[in-house]
């Protein structure tokens, strides 16, 4: 029986607060056993907390250095848990097109884990994700509140599992 797919949302406080929800997404990730590319996409306002999420999803999957936003890279590789993990920034894409030169079809590797900010700057060249995750700013409030989209039956118990 197939259950209907629902976002569920949380409030956070703080970047503190944000990491660590990254941190129990990337926990969750590590039992994600799939032979196909995972796509997650990050979408929010500039300074919305996306890069502080993805440097808690990392470090939720092992790794312990710095996490670079690649806003002039475009694409930071990790190969974590035995998997290519690959951060992508479209912020300063200035053409979808451009998603073609940056060879980003070669990322879709089986297993691969992809986090994209700034999704909607691809046009329709992105497949559509197996997880969306959107940051808002509430209105009279400092914290942000945190929306996961699952696209998928697995995603969605993924989703549902997660407490932070």
């Amino acid at each position: 029986m197939n259950v209907p797919l629902r976002p569920r949302h949380w409030q956070l406080n703080d970047p503190l607060h944000t990491r660590a929800a990254g941190l129990a997404l990337g926990r969750e990730l590590i039992g994600l056993n799939s032979n196909q590319p995972t796509l997650i996409t990050l979408q929010g306002e500039l300074g919305a907390g996306k890069t502080t999420l993805v440097s808690g999803l990392l470090q939720g999957l092992g790794h312990t250095g710095q996490v670079p936003s690649p806003t002039y890279t475009l694409v930071e590789p990790y190969d974590l848990q035995g998997r290519s993990i690959f951060h992508l920034d479209l912020y300063r894409l200035m053409d979808p097109r451009q998603l073609e030169e940056l060879g980003w079809r070669d990322l879709l590797q089986p297993g691969a884990l992809l986090l994209v900010e700034w999704p909607e700057r691809a046009g329709n060249y992105l497949p559509v994700p197996d997880l969306s995750i959107q940051l808002i700013y509430p209105e009279n409030d400092g914290g942000r509140q945190l929306v996961l989209h699952p696209g998928s039956e697995s995603l969605q118990q993924l989703v549902d599992r997660l407490d932070f």
